[in-house]
């Protein structure tokens, strides 16, 4: 974990491996693809390792349920991924979100895209080119060609120039490109989870990777909040990990098994 030296040395000081935050005020709100878990070709590929699972429900215990997913992932799909747990979480880029007590709910101002508009971004895959349904968003992914980059997103840029009866976003990633209605974001979920207990008052730690996190990013000072970023240094993040394995290992020191905590 590489400290960006500036006039935050303080904060940074705070969210160290040496100096850990205290897990009684603290709130965690953890993205998954590429933060959590590594990348793999395909969204089906990822896999969450036995060991994030028991470090996450420790977590959970130790700062009284304080801890989150945000992520443009379905949260019936966070479910898959993290089964048996059932987390506390912002799905489909604040589409959906979880609260702690467990009731799911749905914005009703965060409609999914037309059919039209998805059978248009649907006909941009083939020959490499994955595209991915999620519900309130469609996602194509390059990963396997990464040459095509260039034709895939001026093919998606085209279609939605042609849609403009429906708003949408458009936003890059690592060798993918997803297409959303407008009008609400990773940060619009995370502000609704803030306004509930047991996250309300605490000082949140959001750890993001992409692009569409820039969004959470940019809201951590509104709750005295601290940003970190995984694999590159970006806007708004005061420190950032390598790699998702880094960001294990530190949540793993944060609440590590009682054996290794004696």
């Amino acid at each position: 974990m590489r400290p960006q030296r500036d006039s935050r040395k303080i904060l940074m000081n705070a969210v160290t491996p040496e100096l850990a935050p205290d897990l009684r005020t603290s709130a965690f709100l953890l993205d998954v693809d590429g933060t959590l878990v590594d990348i793999a070709p395909t969204p089906r590929d990822v896999r969450v390792p036995a060991s994030l699972l028991r470090t996450l429900a420790r977590l959970i215990a130790r700062t009284d349920g304080a801890v989150a997913l945000v992520s443009g992932r379905a949260i019936a799909d966070l479910d898959r991924l993290f089964d048996p747990l059932r987390l506390t979480a912002v799905g489909g880029h604040g589409a959906e979100f979880r609260l702690p007590d467990g009731t799911d709910v749905h914005r009703r101002d965060a409609p999914a895209l037309g059919a039209e508009l998805k059978r248009a971004l649907f006909a941009i895959a083939g020959a490499g080119v994955l595209a991915e349904d999620k519900g309130y968003s469609v996602a194509l992914h390059y990963r396997l060609v990464p040459e095509k980059e260039g034709l895939v997103c001026a093919s998606v840029a085209k279609v939605c120039a042609e849609s403009a009866a429906e708003p949408v976003e458009i936003l890059p990633g690592k060798a993918v490109i997803e297409i959303k209605r407008a009008g609400f974001s990773k940060a619009t979920g995370v502000q609704e989870l803030m306004r509930r207990a047991p996250f309300k008052g605490r000082v949140p730690i959001f750890i993001g990777d992409d692009t569409t996190d820039e969004s959470v990013f940019a809201i951590m000072p509104d709750f005295g909040g601290l940003g970190l970023s995984v694999g590159r240094q970006v806007p708004g993040a005061i420190n950032h990990f390598d790699t998702p394995a880094e960001v294990r290992q530190w949540l793993e020191r944060l609440a590590p098994a009682e054996s290794d905590a004696r």
